[in-house]
């Protein structure tokens, strides 16, 4: 064999070692962020998308490692393949604002949209993004696509506009669950009140199983975005303000539900620290607040009472996407239709009640729906209400922090099985 041949194979067998080596992170990523910004549009009925702009963002915070939901959650789904060879190389699931407005009677005569976008590490080659959402029968269907090049000079790139600082950090943002704090309503003067806030959210934080027992595998970075106005708006009581992130009580006119209606704006925000949910602390007393899957959360910063409970509540949703299994007291329509198994790992309608972890949990000898008994508060079954509404849909517990907060200061154990488990898929 001449010398030319060897050199030859050699090389070849190399090559063929490199290419194994990488990661599917290392063959189709960078280690940053591209940021696909869109209209959600439509009513009760009927839901579009239209593009609206590409932006580089500077980290990527997510796993390196969980590139593929299999989770089962959300509303929404979107998934990103690369062009050349069609493979599915990464994806989410996700809930927004707008479909939530959608179960609300201003939806059924009312046409809307809202600026919404989703994230994923930044492709090294042209990718096509499709967009999925959940029909009447709770199955994706897919809604959208778009071929996207990545090395295109219409990509908008980052401009760093805000300071940031650690809250609480634990290492490496790829195998950690990174939080970003977001300041709302705090003015120029008020750095030191926000900052002081970061810490009370930490403390509180960590404070709750099980995200206590999970503390180091938790980063906390905040954003110091200063507001021109102090304070909140709460059209209800016609006050007014001037804020970084826009938020506002009275969303969908219930009076404690406050939100941000422009997620673009707030991820411009978000944008400077990495981050794989948003927290925002606002400046107000007022009790209330908010928190959507995979979106992100939102509550007062200075309630004097229970606002450690409030951070974890709405971190619930954040998270994973835990239902609220309180009743009443909301604009919604028809959220849970009965006949639809609610993808929520703590709420069951029992219409397909078997595939949950819930239901391999349960002692063989509790009967299913379970009837409350003051004697056993804490006995795991199946409660009749929950997800708003008195009939047709079960909680784990009698009571749990994703129900009346007020009263409990510990998750059922379905609701921390299922927590800890999305941390595990997050830290890989």
């Amino acid at each position: 064999m001449n010398l030319l041949k060897i050199i030859f194979l050699f090389f070849c067998t190399w090559m063929t070692g490199e290419l194994t080596a990488q990661t599917p992170f290392e063959r189709y990523f960078l280690d940053k962020t591209l940021r696909f910004d869109y209209y959600h549009c439509g009513d009760s009925r009927n839901q579009e998308y239209f593009f609206d702009e590409l932006k580089e963002e500077p980290y990527w915070a997510g796993s390196k490692v969980s590139l593929l939901d299999d989770t089962g959650y959300g509303v929404q789904l979107f998934k990103i393949f690369d062009k050349a060879s069609g493979k599915e190389i990464y994806s989410r699931s996700y809930c927004t604002l707008f479909n939530e407005w959608q179960t609300t009677p201003e939806a059924q005569t009312v046409r809307k949209a809202m600026p919404e976008s989703v994230v994923f590490p930044y492709p090294k080659n042209e990718v096509r993004i499709e967009i999925y959402a959940r029909n009447r029968k709770g199955v994706f269907e897919k809604k959208f696509e778009q071929d996207i090049d990545p090395n295109s000079y219409f990509v908008k790139k980052f401009t760093p506009r805000y300071e940031t600082f650690e809250v609480a950090y634990n290492g490496n943002p790829s195998t950690r669950v990174d939080i970003v704090l977001v300041p709302e309503g705090y003015t120029q003067n008020e750095k030191e009140k926000f900052a002081a806030a970061c810490r009370v959210f930490a403390e509180e934080f960590f404070s709750y199983s099980p995200f206590k027992e999970n503390a180091a595998r938790f980063n906390i970075r905040a954003v110091w975005a200063p507001s021109m106005e102090s304070g909140v708006t709460i059209p209800g009581e016609h006050v007014w303000r001037n804020t970084a992130a826009q938020a506002r009580y009275y969303t969908f006119d219930s009076e404690r539900y406050q939100m941000i209606e422009d997620f673009q704006g707030l991820r411009d925000i978000a944008a400077h620290a990495p981050y794989d949910h948003i927290y925002v602390l606002s400046n107000t007393q007022k009790y209330g607040g908010g928190g959507i899957y995979n979106f992100y959360g939102i509550s007062a910063a200075h309630h004097p009472n229970r606002t450690g409970k409030i951070y974890v509540h709405e971190f619930g949703h954040v998270l994973l996407g835990l239902g609220d299994e309180y009743i009443g007291n909301v604009s919604y329509n028809d959220m849970y239709p009965t006949d639809v198994e609610p993808w929520e790992a703590n709420l069951t309608t029992l219409t397909d009640f078997g595939r949950k972890e819930w239901k391999k949990m349960l002692d063989t000898k509790t009967p299913v729906p379970t009837p409350v008994n003051e004697k056993t508060p804490q006995k795991l079954g199946v409660y009749e209400g929950g997800g708003y509404v008195n009939k047709g849909v079960y909680r784990p517990w009698p009571n749990c922090l994703m129900n009346n907060l007020h009263t409990i200061d510990i998750f059922c154990p379905v609701c921390s099985q299922a927590i800890r488990k999305q941390i595990d898929f997050l830290c890989r």
